[in-house]
């Protein structure tokens, strides 16, 4: 295992970048295609087929229960394995789907497939470092992994103008499989075989009971799901919002991979500011500001139709700019102090966040139909539940300047 204070190297980054960047991949793909795929399996209301995009978050959330306990009992590798081969079935059934039913069926499938490489690659950076160098790797990691957000839309519209909707599902499953060998090549087992837990009936219960002796752990497992579902708010209505409300479906892949550049450029500075100003104090100012913002939209546009797409455009942005702040820095904090339970930690931890996230974006999507102000009602209720959170439960001070030495 590597010395948990030493700079990480470009490999590991990108290798656990791309183990997560799947998910991203399934997810941010096939948003040019929501509507043909909808047509193809005669659904067409856009906000029924926003579930296309939520339903894969409810099997991210699910899965990562089985494969976090089954990983400290077994080690980390082989769970990615098992997680791709369920991935291949999955992505079947998405293509094969002759109803929505059974399309959204496959998607929660891919949810939880993938919920393995995803849970992994964090248990892994668990097992290798701590602290705020672990923040500064998922940061790293995540900037990295932003990169797919960026790219998917306009890939997956050019594979779907090329080939149709369903070789979108084939690219991913290649790209999964050049991912599979490069983890089976070149990543060590990160478990240490004194921490391996035998497998009972009881390892999810004792896994959970000492979960719960960590106030600080609790709260930032719940403010990262309040944050995650105001954003899969955004992420599931994306497509009806600048295709339908704003008429720009060509121009959509190109606005979609401008906003996930905000991201990354802030989840990349994340990582070289976390060692100077600390996790909780970076991250605390970075969730002021986005609610803030949010709320700044809705007094400024209160009972208004929508402004012009570069409006709305400047709010996003300064948005995402601030959750780039907030991913890495929010699970580095929960995950602090179970590294000895990392497996099912980062399992629980995932499970409470996504599973939370999906029926705040199911509700408020429902309400953007024709206007994008209920998402930024949205944004701002859920980010002053999780500022309230975070300024009740964080165990360190938040405004006092991190001395490095």
């Amino acid at each position: 295992m590597q010395n948990q204070d030493a700079k990480p190297n470009f490999e590991f980054v990108a290798l656990m970048a791309s183990l997560m960047s799947i998910v991203a991949l399934a997810i941010d793909a096939i948003l040019p295609a929501i509507s043909q795929i909808g047509i193809s399996i005669n659904s067409p209301d856009p906000i029924d087929n926003q579930l296309l995009i939520t339903m894969i978050f409810l099997g991210l959330g699910v899965g990562q229960l089985f494969f976090g306990p089954l990983s400290d009992s077994f080690g980390r590798k082989p769970i990615v394995y098992s997680g791709f081969i369920l991935f291949i079935v999955a992505s079947a059934i998405c293509v094969l789907a002759p109803s929505l039913e059974i399309m959204v069926a496959g998607r929660i499938l891919q949810g939880i497939a993938l919920s393995a490489p995803r849970t992994m690659a964090i248990s892994i950076i668990r097992d290798t470092y701590k602290g705020d160098y672990m923040a500064r790797v998922m940061s790293f990691v995540t900037a990295f992994f932003i990169l797919i957000p960026v790219v998917a839309p306009a890939i997956g519209k050019w594979i779907m103008d090329a080939f149709g909707w369903e070789a979108i599902f084939y690219m991913q499953l290649f790209f999964a499989l050049v991912v599979c060998i490069w983890f089976w090549k070149r990543q060590v087992e990160t478990l240490k075989p004194e921490y391996k837990i035998p497998f009972s009936g009881s390892v999810f219960k004792d896994g959970l009971i000492e979960f719960l002796k960590y106030r600080e752990t609790v709260a930032f497992t719940f403010i990262s799901g309040f944050i995650t579902g105001a954003f899969l708010v955004y992420l599931s209505a994306s497509q009806h919002v600048f295709e339908d409300q704003y008429g720009l479906p060509e121009e959509f892949p190109y606005i979609f991979a401008g906003l996930a550049v905000s991201i990354g450029l802030s989840t990349f500075l994340n990582g070289t500011l976390v060692l100077r100003f600390g996790m909780r104090r970076l991250s605390f100012m970075a969730l002021f500001a986005f609610c803030l913002t949010a709320l700044l939209y809705v007094a400024v546009f209160w009972n208004k139709p929508n402004p012009s797409v570069s409006v709305l455009i400047a709010f996003l942005s300064v948005q995402f700019f601030c959750l780039g702040f907030l991913w890495g820095n929010f699970r580095s904090i929960a995950m602090e102090p179970i590294g000895h339970i990392a497996g099912i930690g980062a399992a629980i931890n995932g499970f409470v966040s996504t599973v939370l996230a999906v029926p705040i974006a199911n509700y408020i999507g429902s309400f953007v139909e024709d206007t994008v102000w209920p998402l930024f009602v949205g944004l701002g209720i859920c980010g002053l539940i999780a500022l309230m959170l975070f300024a009740a439960f964080s165990k360190r001070p938040l405004l006092t300047r991190k001395v490095v030495r």
